[in-house]
């Protein structure tokens, strides 16, 4: 099959709603990753012992299951519990939740690399484990961790091709659907790659400049 410059052209704005899809919910799927990811690694080193170890045993469960698996459960198997969510909504769910459980060991070692004397000064100033956390470990644990958090990011958005298995139109979602219309697969899938590699290659120059910035502090 010889490549058609023509119909590549005309496919293209096709193609191109379908990476702001992809893009939508790779940014909404960071930001639930980052923000429950945060919460598993504070879980995680909770007073109580059961609160640990079940923190634990999730993270572990989602770690070490695919993400498809992940994402056809809350497709399929909710709607039987009464559990009905929007197709799109479900989709950044599954990679917010997916991407969480990897969040939350970079900010557990994060929260691990603060000086022992920060939390020992703060309790012996008698402050609240919520002033602490907000005001004395969280501030210095971020910043240097910022860098792999975008690395993650990354890795969920070569990852949003899984939601086309549940209808949900991105870049390969589009360009299948176009493919299995004109029985041109060459060309969509060929424009897709492309793309990728070019938002991959922006976010990993990003992502080095922030290691750059914060290796220099």
């Amino acid at each position: 099959m010889n490549f058609d410059l023509t119909y590549l052209l005309q496919i293209a704005p096709l193609l191109l709603k379908g990476a702001v899809v992809t893009v939508q919910a790779t940014v909404l799927g960071t930001l639930l990753a980052a923000v429950l990811g945060l919460l598993l690694a504070i879980l995680n080193r909770s007073r109580l012992r059961i609160v640990r170890y079940a923190t634990t045993a999730v993270v572990l469960f989602i770690r070490n299951t695919p993400l498809l698996i992940q994402l056809f459960f809350l497709f399929y198997i909710l709607p039987q519990f009464g559990i009905a969510l929007p197709t799109y909504l479900t989709g950044v769910i599954a990679l917010g939740i997916h991407y969480a459980a990897y969040m939350s060991e970079v900010y557990r070692a994060g929260i691990t690399a603060v000086p022992r004397g920060q939390w020992e000064a703060a309790h012996a100033l008698n402050m609240p484990r919520a002033l602490v956390w907000r005001r004395i470990i969280l501030p210095q644990a971020l910043p240097p961790i910022i860098p792999p958090l975008g690395n993650y990011a990354i890795a969920m958005f070569k990852d949003t091709p899984v939601l086309a298995t549940i209808g949900i139109l991105e870049m390969l979602g589009v360009a299948l659907a176009e493919a299995n219309r004109s029985y041109r697969y060459y060309e969509p899938l060929t424009m897709v790659g492309i793309l990728f590699l070019i938002f991959s290659l922006f976010s990993a120059v990003a992502v080095r400049l922030l290691e750059k910035r914060y290796a220099a502090r």
